[in-house]
């Protein structure tokens, strides 16, 4: 399966889980589906991961340049 972005696979997994509520599908075919949204949450879950470490990284790179917030004086 090629690489998704996140906003894609969260959409296919949705779609996924639908069908899958709906009930009306062969089991073989739900079994398909089953697998594929394991896939496409795994993904997801990574590319979450990967922007936290990310965001984490400048949060703590911003402690070591000692960035301040200034109140504003009114």
């Amino acid at each position: 399966m090629e690489e998704l972005n996140f906003e894609t696979s969260i959409k296919e997994l949705e779609e996924i889980v639908s069908k899958l509520e709906k009930g009306d599908i062969e089991l073989d075919k739900a079994y398909e589906l089953f697998e594929k949204g394991i896939i496409l949450a795994k993904n997801c879950e990574n590319k979450l991961k990967n922007i936290e470490n990310k965001v984490n990284k400048i949060i703590e790179d911003g402690k070591e340049k000692d960035l301040r917030i200034e109140e504003s004086e009114e």
